[in-house]
């Protein structure tokens, strides 16, 4: 993983500002800036606040636990599982840019004191040994050439009997995907390995696995519904808009056409660690 190249995809100037901004658009100016209420505009992976929720059912997550999550862009789902689950969240995220449009926003919702924002790398995370209960990573080892040590990491963070939860784009059997994407502006960033790796990988780490789901399907049905509404030209500015700008519509079209032409698989996974 190239760490400058993957921060300059990402990074820009006045992300928390937009947010805010596309909230009042949207909303309304005394719109209430809460996570529910962010969530079209802080949620940026696929489906979004609907993938979030699935991976709080996974994680089955209870009251003061402690949660990583591990690239963690603005912090919309953090703030989601801080606000609903009453857990403390600490996200660690390689971009400067997002790691501070994270922290404004927390401030924002009033949830600074239960989301903590680090910056740094998910090969080497910032974190103790066994300090998490569950973690949780979404649409981020794409970026991640070193798959083995991203899982050791989470393994090491982890207390015994931790759980971890993932959603990922795999590798499909028809090439590479069509650049640029949301996570790649060129191959040069995007890492897709086969979902027989990735859970080869996972067990290699020390994880035992309890879910481990293909939902290309449910995915392809989600952009199915946003192709419609771009051609209708009613499609509501979302998370990729705020964050890419003028890219945006040209990644979101390339995912599409990617995952319709069996060029990358939408993988759910739940491993724990033993203990």
């Amino acid at each position: 993983m190239n760490t400058a190249v993957v921060a300059e995809h990402y990074g820009s100037a006045g992300i928390a500002e937009r947010v805010l901004a596309a909230l009042r658009e949207a909303k309304g100016p005394d719109a209430p800036v809460t996570p529910e209420h962010l969530a079209p505009f802080d949620h940026f992976h696929g489906r979004g606040v609907v993938a979030t929720q699935e991976i709080a059912g996974q994680l089955a997550l209870q009251s003061g636990e402690r949660v990583l999550d591990i690239g963690s862009g603005i912090g919309g789902p953090a703030r989601w599982f801080a606000g609903k689950y009453d857990v403390h969240v600490t996200g660690v995220d390689l971009t400067p840019e997002f790691c501070a449009a994270a922290e404004a926003l927390n401030a924002a919702t009033g949830l600074a004191g239960r989301v903590t924002i680090l910056n740094g790398s998910a090969l080497a995370l910032p974190v103790p040994d066994g300090g998490f209960d569950a973690a949780y990573s979404q649409n981020v080892i794409m970026n991640i050439a070193d798959k083995k040590q991203f899982y050791r990491e989470a393994f090491r963070a982890l207390r015994p009997g931790g759980r971890l939860a993932l959603s990922n784009l795999c590798a499909g059997p028809n090439g590479e995907p069509y650049f640029p994407v949301p996570w790649a502006t060129t191959r040069t960033s995007s890492f897709l390995s086969p979902p027989d790796e990735m859970r080869a990988d996972l067990l290699a780490a020390g994880f035992e696995i309890a879910e481990f789901c293909d939902i290309t399907r449910e995915t392809r049905e989600a952009q199915r519904r946003t192709r419609e509404r771009i051609d209708k030209g009613d499609m509501p500015k979302i998370a990729v808009d705020i964050l890419m700008g003028e890219r945006a519509r040209d990644m979101q079209w390339n995912s599409i056409r990617t995952i319709e032409d069996g060029r990358a698989i939408a993988i759910e996974a739940l491993v724990r660690k033993p203990g």
